[in-house]
């Protein structure tokens, strides 16, 4: 599969892989500051952004599709970053690249499988704004606000909602992240990644917990960990001058 991507900077590669329900865009700040210092690969994986659809969306075909990018680039190394479920398909790179991966950074994710459902409310939505006729964003966020409480998490969602040939529509495959829900929350361990791994949680979020310590030293036995003070899962956007400054000191390191 030919993902999108954009491609800033200069120097050595980096790859960013955003989350479920998101796009290219939402590491944007962190685009920009390491830009100025590497090569920066931007990709929206399959499902989502203006990448193509499927209904196979499997944490290493995932990987693959983003290892397609960096052989067509003709990359002989390069470094990953992922955010929640692109934490996972990084992860799952590490195993398909170990000899072409130099760094690894992932934020806010473990190499589990996550039993609760966190997102019903999410799709309820999603599918209830595909229910209507829409002409403008302001119509689809109050079909949306049935369901989705939280005004920052409509307008995330919202910023996948586009124009396009046939009136205004989700980006992302809503049918195949519902069906595929199950496999995105899960995992399947991998070889361990000896290379150098930096895992960033976000103290107030639940995604990285104390019982996952073995899980992740057995998969990546040299990972370092570094927790952001008083953020949530979304780290990146709550405090980006901090996030950056950890990524940029890891990377130099």
């Amino acid at each position: 599969m030919n993902l999108h991507y954009r491609v800033e900077g200069e120097g050595e590669a980096i790859i960013l892989i955003h989350g479920l329900f998101g796009s290219l865009d939402n590491l944007g700040l962190l685009a920009r500051v390491l830009k100025e210092h590497y090569q920066v690969i931007s990709v929206d994986l399959r499902n989502h952004g203006q990448s193509p659809k499927s209904d196979c969306f499997t944490y290493r075909e995932m990987a693959q599709d983003v290892l397609t990018v960096v052989d067509d680039l003709q990359l002989n190394t390069f470094s990953v970053i992922g955010h929640s479920m692109g934490g996972k398909v990084a992860m799952a790179l590490s195993e398909i690249a170990q000899d072409r991966l130099t760094q690894l950074i992932v934020m806010d994710i473990a190499p589990v499988a996550y039993q609760e459902h966190r997102h019903k409310n999410v799709f309820a939505g999603l599918l209830e704004v595909a229910k209507h006729t829409v002409s403008k964003r302001s119509e689809a966020e109050t079909y949306l606000a049935q369901h989705v409480v939280e005004p920052g998490v409509r307008q995330f969602l919202l910023k996948s909602f586009a124009k396009g040939d046939n009136g205004y529509a989700w980006r992302f495959n809503v049918e195949a992240l519902i069906a595929n829900y199950s496999t995105i929350m899960g995992w399947s361990p991998i070889e361990p990644f000896t290379g150098k791994t930096l895992f960033i949680k976000g103290q107030n979020s639940e995604y990285i917990q104390t019982a996952h310590r073995n899980d992740v030293a057995k998969q990546f036995p040299n990972a370092k960990a570094h927790m952001v003070a008083n953020t949530g899962h979304w780290l990146h956007a709550e405090k980006p001058d901090v996030v950056s400054r950890i990524i940029l000191n890891f990377l130099n390191s």
